[in-house]
């Protein structure tokens, strides 16, 4: 992501780039890039985790902005990031044992005269153009629904906030990977209690949920609602003034697959409301949004694995409606265990041809 992020999976082509694929060692106390320079482009990263940790590993612009990530890397397995780099200048890599900290950080020197892949390709620059008009739209409702949220909050209005939850974040959760950019905004609005980094504080979508679902609200739940806002009205301009690549769409579909595997379909994500099914249609929404994008990229490019994107959506998107209750879904917890495997395994199928697109769309 010069916002959007995320990995590809391993092997197949190298994308095109002025440089091979730069490799990563990364261990529980050491992050070992082979080379701190590239030329603009795509710069391509094959991260080996040879530790015994699950690790990440980030490409960072100024300021923390993220402009590729690939996360989830468990021991002994290698997975593959693919950035565009439009400008030259000093950015960082960082890999992250354990998932957490600041992580392991180098300089990395980007040179040489920028240029993106959409000034020369017309269906590229469509694709970008029509995903931005997306998350403008998604940014804007964000910002609608979190208002009515918090006044709920606010007034305290348990059961109406209980009712808005879930639709403040679906907006969240479809454009989630363009908010995972900006620092440290994303975990004060959506960090899980169990993911808190050393002295940070528990606020956002999640300590409300708490308060509303769990423990009652609290003395200071407006406040927490109203640093929310505030957080959620700087998300929101932000986004709008994202400029994306096409690799950037590709690796943020994978992302929000990734997202799905990790923490919806486990139902940790909303553990307090159980209305973890919310976020993933809204995830597997912004997944589908990005590739529809590429779409016409994809299927002139390698019009077969156009073909499996369009199956393996259309059969998620069905397993998911079938647990549709009403307006809404059904609580994570009324599912059954095949039911839950089912949708796993409908997620997992999807993110194989997904992996692919980063590299079909740079080539």
């Amino acid at each position: 992501m010069l916002l959007l992020t995320a990995a590809c999976g391993g092997g197949g082509t190298d994308a095109k780039s002025a440089d091979g694929p730069i490799a990563v060692e990364a261990s529980d106390d050491a992050c070992k890039v082979a080379k701190s320079t590239a030329n603009t482009g795509n710069v391509t990263f094959e991260v080996t985790n040879k530790g015994t940790k699950v690790t990440e590993f980030y490409l960072y612009a100024e300021g923390d902005r993220i402009l590729g990530e690939v996360e989830n890397i468990g021991p002994g397995l290698t997975r593959r990031l693919i950035v565009e780099v439009t400008e030259a200048g000093k950015l960082q890599t960082a890999c992250k044992p354990g998932m957490k900290g600041d992580g392991i950080r180098a300089d990395f020197t980007v040179s040489g005269e920028g240029r993106k892949s959409t000034d020369d390709n017309a269906k590229l620059a469509e694709a970008t153009a029509g995903y931005k008009r997306f998350v403008n739209s998604q940014a804007d409702s964000l910002l609608t629904k979190t208002t009515e949220f918090v006044d709920a909050v606010k007034a305290g209005k348990a059961e109406d906030a209980k009712a808005l939850y879930p639709i403040a974040r679906t907006y969240w959760e479809r454009i989630e990977p363009v908010a995972e950019s900006f620092g440290d905004l994303d975990p004060k609005i959506d960090a899980r209690e169990d993911g808190l980094e050393p002295g940070q504080e528990f606020t956002g979508y999640h300590r409300l949920e708490k308060d509303l679902w769990t423990t009652g609200l609290q003395a200071d739940s407006a406040k927490i609602a109203d640093q929310l806002l505030t957080d959620v009205k700087e998300i929101a301009d932000k986004a709008k003034g994202v400029e994306l690549t096409p690799v950037q769409l590709a690796n943020g579909a994978k992302e929000l697959l990734d997202e799905v595997a990790t923490g919806k379909v486990t139902g940790e994500e909303d553990r307090y409301s159980h209305a973890d099914l919310y976020d993933f249609r809204a995830n597997v929404d912004g997944s589908q949004a990005a590739i529809s994008a590429l779409r016409p990229v994809i299927a002139e490019k390698d019009a077969a694995l156009a073909t499996s994107l369009d199956e393996k959506f259309k059969a998620l998107d069905a397993l998911l409606e079938s647990h549709r209750k009403g307006d809404g879904f059904k609580l994570y917890t009324d599912l059954t265990p095949d039911e839950v495997k089912a949708l796993a395994a409908a997620v997992d199928a999807l993110g194989e041809p997904i992996s692919r697109v980063a590299e079909v769309v740079s080539k």
